[in-house]
């Protein structure tokens, strides 16, 4: 019998940190920031009510973008829903839950021409049973409002706590503590929420603006939207390995990598590899 090995999963590269942000609503001021994100390489997951594109508003920063738009404003960042009209929805009946993740998801994958997949619970408002609805409907992650001011992996990705939302006095504190974060015995993530209008209301673009500006260009840090990481996830747990750890076949389109002995390797998709 040989030496037993360590393999782990890692995340793209051999990494073990990823930066994924999430902002909700769909509002006008959704420009400004992927402008700021596409600038420093961020990627974010954008949550929108399709339901709600032509609600009236009261400050300029309440319009809402066309979903005309959506292709070209969030180019290179994930759409997902928020549900149609954005109720308090742990208290509506099972049809209308069905109804407010189907007719969204509806809307956006025929703008889109895509499949959408994930959502961020409106009001924050969800229980078991929202959460296993949705999984229903096809929605494979979405978010929560409780912050964890941590790093770690959700184990459930229908019940995604953020690392906090960028009103966090900490915010700074948190990103230079992932920063300095060098330990790779598990993976870590921060993720960062909020909606793109309280930058506008609150006069304070200067938060995202510093935010990316520190935590953008790191080597060790990959930076991805909220269904990069649960497709890498899943994919890697379809990862076939020999009994010994010799082998490993990775059955998914995209490459996986993993660590063996403190080596980094990249299991191409739809091969086999000797490890």
């Amino acid at each position: 019998m040989g030496k037993l090995k360590n393999i782990y999963m890692t995340f793209p590269e051999g990494k073990s940190k990823v930066l994924t942000l999430s902002y909700d609503d769909g509002k006008i001021t959704d420009r400004k920031l992927a402008d700021i994100l596409n600038k420093y390489g961020l990627k974010c997951t954008f949550n929108v009510n399709s339901g709600l594109i032509d609600a009236p508003y009261n400050e300029p920063y309440q319009e809402r973008i066309p979903l005309s738009e959506y292709k070209e404003v969030y180019k290179g960042h994930e759409i997902a829903c928020h549900t149609l009209t954005h109720p308090t929805i742990a208290r509506c009946p099972d049809e209308q839950i069905v109804l407010q993740a189907i007719e969204d998801r509806r809307n956006l994958e025929s703008t889109l021409g895509t499949i959408v997949r994930g959502m961020a619970y409106p009001n924050g408002s969800f229980d078991d049973n929202v959460a296993d609805i949705f999984r229903k409907c096809g929605i494979a992650h979405a978010r929560t409002v409780i912050s964890t001011n941590s790093f770690g992996m959700p184990s459930d990705f229908l019940k995604w706590n953020p690392t906090c939302h960028h009103s966090n006095p900490q915010l700074m504190d948190l990103a230079d503590e992932f920063i300095s974060h060098k330990k790779t015995q598990y993976l870590v993530m921060f993720y960062l929420w909020g909606h793109s209008y309280e930058f506008e209301r609150d006069n304070n673009w200067e938060i995202i603006e510093n935010f990316a500006k520190k935590i953008s260009g790191k080597e060790d840090i990959w930076y991805a939207t909220n269904i990069e990481i649960v497709d890498y996830i899943e994919s890697y747990k379809r990862i076939k390995f020999s009994v010994d750890g010799s082998i490993a076949y990775n059955p998914n389109a995209m490459d996986i990598w993993i660590e063996v002995n403190k080596k980094s390797i990249r299991l191409p998709g739809g091969q086999y590899t000797n490890i």
